[in-house]
């Protein structure tokens, strides 16, 4: 907008888009004023999900609950894998409900120049807003499967399974957080890549997969080889997965030290993801 200046009649601008010339600039101020669009847009992604689907948001419930029996049947009853005295179904929905968190969040986040390339080329607005929606509506995703897997364990509780709720409940925000860092972080990285290489979108899914695999989602950490722990736990979700049973379930190897080294790994991957995503979103549209 210009204006011009009544004493010298000399016209200046009052308000003036620039390109980002810093490594890392995140406008806070900017995005909470595009607050709104962040609801919108996680109104938009939760309907989208279950729109003209026949049994609508119960899919939040019958994914997690069908993946859970699947790995029971295969890891529990096939393979045998131990569960530290918890209940097959217990100890694999509590992997489950975490992992999904994560997984939800960062394949979306990892697409988002790809899925957004028509709004992103006809209308500003800061595309960090985007990331933030995607890990919004996995956060109820996951807040739904999490009330699933409470109703579970005050069953067995009933049952007189000895469990409890201890204080390290406290930190669930904790590990949310972390989550919510990684998989936008990493999601970043290879959302960067995928605006220029479309090939890294097909092996998605695989990456998804095998990530799971080296995650203590349906092991428990204590089985894996001393030879292999190090390994394991230097995945970032390896910490989040085993702190949650630990917390809910009171079975659980992960050390301090362990889970300072994820926390490392969070920041390191989160501050590397934003710092590409910053430098990608002023040229993306030229190759996406």
């Amino acid at each position: 907008m210009k204006i011009f200046n009544k004493s010298k009649e000399e016209p200046y601008w009052d308000n003036e888009i620039a390109p980002v010339k810093t490594w890392l600039k995140i406008n806070f101020k900017e995005i909470f004023i595009f607050r709104d669009l962040i609801y919108l847009f996680v109104k938009r992604d939760f309907v989208v999900f279950y729109k003209q689907t026949i049994l609508g948001p119960l899919w939040y419930i019958i994914q997690p609950v069908f993946n859970t029996l699947v790995f029971a049947f295969v890891f529990g009853t096939i393979a045998n894998i131990p569960t530290d005295g918890i209940p097959p179904f217990l100890f694999y929905l509590s992997g489950t409900v975490v992992w999904g968190y994560f997984a939800n969040s960062f394949s979306q986040t990892s697409q988002v120049f790809v899925t957004n390339k028509e709004i992103f080329g006809k209308v500003y607005f800061p595309r960090i807003t985007v990331p933030i929606s995607i890990v919004a509506t996995s956060m109820i995703q996951f807040f739904i499967q999490f009330l699933i897997f409470l109703a579970l364990f005050f069953y067995y509780k009933y049952q007189g399974l000895e469990i409890f709720i201890t204080y390290k409940t406290l930190f669930l925000p904790v590990i949310l957080l972390q989550i919510a860092l990684l998989s936008v972080g990493f999601g970043m990285v290879i959302s960067a890549i995928t605006a220029k290489y479309r090939d890294l979108v097909q092996a998605l899914g695989f990456l998804v997969q095998i990530w799971m695999y080296l995650t203590p989602v349906v092991y428990p950490l204590s089985e894996v080889p001393d030879a292999y722990r190090f390994l394991i736990t230097l995945n970032p979700m390896t910490a989040p997965v085993e702190f949650f049973r630990g917390s809910f379930l009171g079975v659980s190897s992960i050390s301090s030290f362990e889970i300072l080294l994820s926390w490392i790994v969070t920041v390191i991957l989160f501050v590397i993801g934003l710092i590409l995503f910053v430098r990608v979103e002023k040229t993306f549209m030229d190759t996406v």
